[in-house]
């Protein structure tokens, strides 16, 4: 399994009934896929841009993916911008394709659910237990990932450092970018607020 694999089975196993923000969740997952490609050396960084080393990609289709899109010249692109670009729905593709291996299925029912198209139940299966077992061991990435989408493990204050230069700068850029995205949805409910307010009261 993967690091966005794993997090996307950690948050339907820890929030099962509870929303997540689709916008923050695709940051988080692009933020992983980097992670993923880092330490398996497929790409390295060059201050905060995104260098190919031209070694392939672990073997996961959508890190293959991942992997392909990637400018393979320069100007390179920065982590700031992959996350933008790469997370563009990315937690509908992840959801998609895990349910296709059998890892999810849906349960229709009353609960509220992030997905909207029914309940997300997970599968008992070896990559479910791989998960739960890193989200058990507190292991850093996976902490610190869960914890940009309001999911906090037992001991993520004293793991928060753990982690080396380049994973470190990808996991500040995803807490920014999910700072940004979130700043920007309450501008536009401000700015939606104000708008009914005028309707409301033309005066």
């Amino acid at each position: 399994m993967t690091t966005p694999r794993d997090l996307l089975i950690v948050v339907v196993e820890v929030m099962p009934d509870q929303p997540v923000e689709q916008g923050n969740l695709s940051l988080a997952l692009a933020g992983a896929e980097l992670i993923d490609l880092l330490q398996a050396q497929t790409v390295r960084l060059d201050d905060d841009q995104i260098v190919p080393t031209g070694r392939s990609a672990p073997g996961d289709r959508l890190l293959e993916n991942a992997s392909s899109s990637l400018a393979r010249q320069a100007p390179y692109e920065s982590v700031d911008n992959w996350l933008w670009r790469r997370g563009r729905n990315l937690s509908a593709t992840y959801v998609a394709g895990l349910e296709a291996e059998g890892e999810f299925t849906r349960q229709r029912g009353r609960h509220r659910n992030p997905f909207r198209a029914g309940q997300l139940v997970l599968a008992d299966s070896p990559a479910r237990s791989d998960a739960e077992a890193r989200w058990d061991s507190d292991e850093p990435v996976l902490t610190r990932l869960a914890a940009t989408l309001g999911i906090h493990g037992r001991q993520a204050t004293e793991v928060a450092g753990a982690v080396d230069d380049s994973v470190a700068v990808v996991l500040a850029a995803v807490e920014d970018a999910v700072r940004q995205l979130e700043f920007e949805r309450q501008r536009r409910a401000i700015e939606e607020a104000a708008y009914d307010n005028v309707w409301r009261d033309p005066q």
